[in-house]
């Protein structure tokens, strides 16, 4: 009996880490993917360095208090790196591939955790409410854009498998059958 369970177990382990692989593969080796996730990364790190923009340029006039300073000290970082990441993208998107330089996985880790951090300061500087807030937000907010992907991205369709009736979308964003 113990031997049947121990079997069974470990068919159940070589399956889930097929499973992973095939997951991996796919999020991994989907040339089409990658050219979304590039082009989406240009889409927030132009957002940020605009957001950033408007706040530093509305603070200027002002002394600046400790949420003002770290706001203007954080987007002082995040901009130029955002600048240098979007044209690192765009040859990402011209050579089909992504870099593996860990200077470009550092710099992606910093410019994201500033301009979060000069934004977030920003609010707070505005009324430490809006800071909390936004802090709250922004956890759901992943949680949304994390559901989301894993439906899309490993959902039936995206794996090969068959959509359940009703949720097959067409060229113009409609269900099938509705």
């Amino acid at each position: 009996m113990n031997e049947d369970a121990a079997n069974e177990a470990e068919a159940r382990e070589k399956a889930a880490a097929q499973e992973a692989e095939r997951i991996k593969r796919h999020l991994t080796q989907d040339p089409e993917l990658g050219e979304e996730w590039l082009r989406q990364d240009n889409v927030i790190y132009g957002g940020l360095m605009a957001i950033g923009i408007v706040f530093v340029q509305a603070l200027l006039p002002y002394s600046l208090n400790a949420s003002a300073m770290t706001c203007v000290l954080a987007f002082a970082v995040a901009i130029p790196l955002l600048a240098a990441l979007i044209m690192v993208n765009r040859q990402e998107q011209f050579r089909h591939r992504r870099s593996s330089s860990r200077t470009v996985v550092g710099a992606r880790a910093i410019a994201q955790g500033t301009a979060f951090l000069g934004l977030v300061a920003g609010f707070w500087h505005l009324n430490w409410i809006a800071g909390v807030v936004l802090l709250g937000s922004s956890l759901v907010a992943l949680g949304v854009h994390s559901a989301g992907l894993t439906v899309l991205e490993l959902g039936p369709s995206a794996l090969g498998q068959q959509d359940p009736p009703g949720t097959h979308f067409d060229e113009d964003g409609d269900a099938d059958g509705s």
